[in-house]
């Protein structure tokens, strides 16, 4: 975990270590000015040529880095950044190789002023990735990092309040996906669907104009959630739904968005049980109920002008003498009768019943996010989640959050002629499509999903593949890695109304 906060110049001196944002002009690297003067014992020249930057290992890729250890005052740690392109992932990355080049000593992030455009975008870029790339699976190592506004002449009062702002929220938005990261990282046999409920009301309890409901299973029964139900029933593990709302105005007319997300604790299969080794990773497969939950809680920590609700269904999928088995028939909340092909296919059963109670809050808009199909990862690896939407505004809403978090997503189409694939003889929809000869499974599933919506503005994303990660990368961690929240909170800010 990183702390961060502004510092001024005198402080900065005393840090260990000093990590300098630079640009590559005509393979020369170009450093901000005045910081030989003011840090005792600099060892960098003011210029570095190209063939000096590249036998030092800075090749000029964005996210680069060089350290230089000083025999007086703080190492020097230059990373790669390219301002013209006003690319937040570009610093995002540099944020991130300052941190990991750092070491795990405290590090002093130099945010240069004498580009304003973008300031604060690019700033809180910087933060996000040195925060990001701190982040250990194994328990909270705390360090510091001080961030220093660097301008010639000095950096105005607005430029220093939009770094300290700037400041603020990359440490917010990072804490939130550390704490959604810890989740998924954490054993089925820790994290339940009953701990994950508790994680939720320990996490957003205590959040500004946010209430918690935990539906038990006698809820859950009440409130005809048959297909939830059905995906717990082999497992000694209590079902749970978790729904958590976000109110910053009762009252006011404010965008509402809802965020849906598969909390499977664990999936096994089913009776459709996996291999082995498939199974390895499957305590992950509760990543979209982690991220939704954590983006209602960031949202809520900066101070969003917008409604969120989060809704997350959670389960696990075992083997048991209860488990549902293939050709059952399970009903769901809105009364469809769905026929179990494939027990394997549980994250659509638990999201069917979810996205029937999102819809019938009438929002703006509705999201879901899952690790739900293999297909997904066949299609576009593990770098890349699907995207579909039901129309092309909500297309563009997250396609432009994407853009700006640099999580990749990918339009698929909903293809109207496949919808005849879900087809079945005894109920009035297959949770999968009938027959060994099976293709297109993404899509297929989102064309479940979609029913479930009842014509809601709606967009699903499918990260099963970006969802893990098996080697550290940049800010993201060897597995679980929360992609997408960052898109969902930019889908925040953008819904969210201005301060009034």
């Amino acid at each position: 975990m990183l702390r961060s906060r502004v510092i001024g110049r005198s402080e900065a001196r005393g840090w260990p270590t000093v990590a300098v944002p630079v640009e590559v002009r005509g393979g020369a690297v170009a450093l901000p000015a005045g910081l030989a003067e003011e840090f005792p014992g600099w060892p960098v020249p003011a210029e570095l040529p190209s063939g000096l930057a590249e036998r030092h290992g800075l090749t000029g890729g964005v996210g680069s880095a060089l350290v230089w250890p000083a025999a007086a005052g703080p190492t020097v740690v230059l990373v790669v950044v390219d301002s013209q392109a006003g690319d937040a992932e570009g610093y995002r990355r540099a944020g991130a190789a300052a941190a990991r080049a750092s070491g795990d000593g405290d590090l002093v992030l130099l945010v240069p002023t004498a580009q304003p455009e973008r300031l604060e975008q690019r700033a809180r870029a910087l933060v996000e990735g040195a925060a990001l790339a701190s982040f250990r699976a194994d328990g909270d190592r705390v360090r510091s990092l001080g961030v220093l506004p660097w301008g010639t002449p000095l950096p105005t009062v607005p430029e220093h309040d939009a770094i300290t702002r700037a400041v603020a929220a990359g440490d917010t938005v990072a804490e939130g996906v550390d704490w959604a990261r810890h989740q998924i990282q954490s054993p089925a046999n820790v994290l339940g669907p009953r701990e994950l409920a508790d994680a939720a009301v320990e996490r957003l309890g205590g959040d500004p104009h946010v209430s918690v409901e935990v539906w038990t299973e006698s809820r859950i029964r009440a409130e005809r959630l048959g297909a939830l139900l059905a995906v717990g029933a082999g497992s000694a593990q209590p079902t749970r739904l978790v729904r958590a709302t976000y109110d910053p105005a009762p009252g006011e007319p404010l965008t509402h968005l809802v965020l849906v997300g598969k909390g499977v604790t664990f999936d096994s299969g089913g009776l459709a049980l996996k291999p082995a080794e498939s199974m390895s990773t499957q305590k992950t497969d509760m990543t979209g109920a982690a991220i939704v939950l954590g983006t209602t809680s960031v949202a809520s920590r900066l101070g969003l002008r917008l409604r969120i609700t989060a809704l997350a269904p959670l389960a696990e999928n075992a083997v048991g003498g209860s488990s549902m088995r293939p050709g059952d028939v399970v009903v769901a909340r809105d009364g469809s009768r769905i026929e179990v092909l494939n027990t394997d296919a549980e994250g659509r059963l638990l999201l069917a019943d979810a996205l029937s109670l999102a819809a019938e809050l009438a929002p703006d808009v509705i999201i879901d996010v899952a690790t739900l199909t293999g297909a997904q990862k066949v299609a576009l690896g593990d770098e890349v989640g699907a995207l579909f939407a039901s129309d092309d505004d909500v297309a563009q809403l997250v396609e432009r959050a994407s853009q700006l978090s640099g999580e990749p997503l990918w339009r698929l189409p909903l293809v109207d002629s496949y919808r005849g694939r879900l087809h079945s003889d005894v109920a009035d929809i297959s949770n999968v499509e009938a027959g060994p000869a099976r293709s297109a499974g993404a899509v297929v599933a989102a064309l479940f999903l979609e029913r479930f919506v009842h014509g809601r503005p709606w967009a699903h994303l499918d990260i099963a593949g970006p969802a893990r990660a098996t080697a550290a990368r940049h800010h993201i961690p060897r597995g679980g890695t929360a992609f997408s929240m960052r898109t969902l909170i930019e889908v925040a800010r953008q819904a969210a109304s201005p301060r009034g």
